[in-house]
């Protein structure tokens, strides 16, 4: 599977931010406003969205996702998929 999703209770930055550097992600915080739009593009390496605030939907393998504050999506690397926000979202990201 090239999409992982995990429900989780954790919606604390800085928990959130050392469990990824301890799984060795590198990590930054990002926030989109209401109706920010991604179509399909693909990263080089693993990555994984891990929301704080509001909720984004992501479509990847045929499935739209819906995360809410302390879900967490792991998609592989090359992995075409798109992001929408109608609420606005601040996510913690990783990449490895």
């Amino acid at each position: 599977m090239r999409v992982k999703v995990e429900r989780t209770d954790i919606k604390d930055e800085a928990t959130i931010k050392r469990i990824l550097e301890e799984r060795g992600y590198r990590v930054y915080t990002w926030e989109d406003p209401p109706g920010t739009y991604y179509p399909v593009h693909t990263h080089p390496d693993r990555e994984v969205r891990w929301v704080v605030k509001g909720e984004v939907t992501i479509g990847a393998e045929g499935k739209e996702i819906t995360l809410k504050e302390g879900d967490m999506i792991e998609l592989e690397p090359e992995t075409p998929h798109w992001a929408r926000t109608e609420k606005g979202v601040r996510y913690v990201c990783g990449s490895k």
